[in-house]
């Protein structure tokens, strides 16, 4: 290991949307990028921006060592991880199958968790780190047909708070980015996941509903403008990396502020009426 820092960054989730866009930021910066996914050839385009691009499944104890081990022979550490893998399992709480679920634990929570072990060994020792969890607004609201995702988020919110106590000491910061509506591949992702729960049933109105809401979010006028691009993220990403003293957590683009402050000021009742204008409640 050199006697100098490690600012080499490593980012999960590349192969699209905020990964992609983060990772292509944070080499145009100058800084030492490392572009991963579970198909490595899915990035040739960040390898031409100057990324060096690796294997990395976040469910694969393996792929996860050999990335890490990676940056350290080439930089002495990981200086800065940015968990971004992740997606969305959406259906009823009741019809989600358990091993869909776990599946999206493992993804947006287990596999963040590992790879923030593996790093912060290297983090410590040479008494400086960023870590990145990439979250959600969902991680202070519910919508309905969500639960298992926002679970996830209020999971990865839960970690980053307790992790940011214990490893500031060691010089390392914990920041939690919540991006509100993205346009990206996540909503048609979601929807499709919507369409994987059973058909039939008590909530067949309810799953169809939800899927076309999903789909078309973005087409909706008075929707889009309070979303953004996955660029506006990888400007907060970078913008927390180079800050001396990070806010620990960044909210991106107005839906996040609006959705987050109008969850604060309603009640359980309030909050479950006006969910009520906006999804079809199974019956």
């Amino acid at each position: 290991m050199t006697g100098s820092v490690s600012r080499a960054v490593l980012v999960t989730g590349c192969s699209s949307g905020i990964g992609r866009a983060t990772a292509e930021r944070l080499a145009a910066a100058g800084l030492p990028v490392y572009a991963t996914a579970r198909r490595p050839e899915t990035l040739g385009d960040l390898r031409a921006a100057g990324c060096r691009t690796l294997a990395l499944d976040v469910t694969d104890e393996e792929t996860m060592r050999a990335a890490v081990e990676t940056v350290g022979n080439e930089h002495g550490a990981v200086g800065v991880l940015v968990n971004n893998a992740g997606y969305s399992q959406s259906g009823p709480v009741e019809e989600v199958p358990l091993d869909a679920a776990r599946r999206q634990f493992e993804t947006n929570v287990f596999g963040a968790v590992r790879l923030t072990q593996l790093v912060l060994p290297g983090m410590r020792e040479q008494r400086w780190g960023r870590i990145v969890n990439v979250s959600s607004m969902g991680a202070n609201l519910t919508f309905p047909g969500g639960g298992w995702y926002h679970a996830t988020k209020y999971a990865l919110n839960a970690l980053s708070d307790a992790l940011r106590f214990e490893v500031a000491g060691f010089g390392v910061r914990v920041v939690t980015v919540e991006p509100g509506l993205i346009r990206t591949r996540f909503g048609e992702t979601a929807a499709g996941s919507v369409d994987d729960v059973t058909a039939g049933g008590p909530y067949a109105a309810f799953n169809a509903a939800l899927a076309r809401s999903t789909r078309g979010i973005y087409e909706n006028k008075l929707v889009a403008p309070l979303g953004g691009g996955p660029e506006a993220v990888a400007a907060v990403i970078e913008k927390a990396i180079a800050a001396k003293r990070p806010r620990a957590r960044y909210r991106v683009t107005p839906s996040a502020a609006l959705l987050i402050g109008q969850r604060r000021l309603m009640t359980d009742r309030m909050w479950d009426a006006l969910m009520r204008t906006q999804f079809r409640q199974p019956r």
